[in-house]
């Protein structure tokens, strides 16, 4: 299977997903048995499954809350124009932000889409004032805060 290419997924390869995004940490022999694999059948099919891109690593979900994280601020962020060197620069920069969790290009009214995790309302307006405003290019920053998450999970396994 080549890496960034479609790839073919058997019924056996979407039960391997699926328990994998379930519990990415469980045993190979575990795994094995939870889809109806051999442990070396099921191991070769893993390992193909990350050669060809499907999966891209694996990574613990931390719990926000635990780490003293109370809200996620979505903020839509608008450029000052759409020329590659803008964007470039600002996807350098809000790279380097730690508060962003993630950042997503987009279509439609706004540029980017950013989710950010703080502790509490106060602290947001620190990162709003000294970080986000000054990042490169920023027209307009839209900033959302949510009630809460109603459910939250990894890349999801479509059939």
């Amino acid at each position: 299977m080549a890496e960034n290419s479609p790839v073919s997924l058997d019924e056996f390869d979407h039960k391997i997903l699926v328990e994998l995004e379930r519990d990415g940490a469980m045993t190979a022999a575990v795994l094995a048995e939870r889809v109806g694999l051999s442990p070396s059948a099921c191991h070769r099919r893993v390992k193909a499954l990350e050669a060809a891109g499907v999966i891209e690593g694996y990574a613990a979900i931390l719990s926000e809350k635990a780490m003293g994280r109370s809200a996620t601020v979505f903020v839509a962020v608008t450029l000052e124009d759409q020329r590659r060197e803008t964007m470039a620069k600002f996807e350098r920069a809000v790279a380097q932000c730690r508060e962003v969790q993630d950042c997503h290009l987009m279509t439609g009214e706004s540029d980017y889409l950013l989710r950010i995790v703080i502790r509490d309302d106060d602290r947001y307006e620190r990162i709003h004032q000294d970080t986000l405003s000054r990042l490169p290019g920023v027209r307009r920053l839209v900033s959302n805060f949510t009630i809460r998450t109603v459910f939250r999970r990894a890349a999801s396994v479509a059939r």
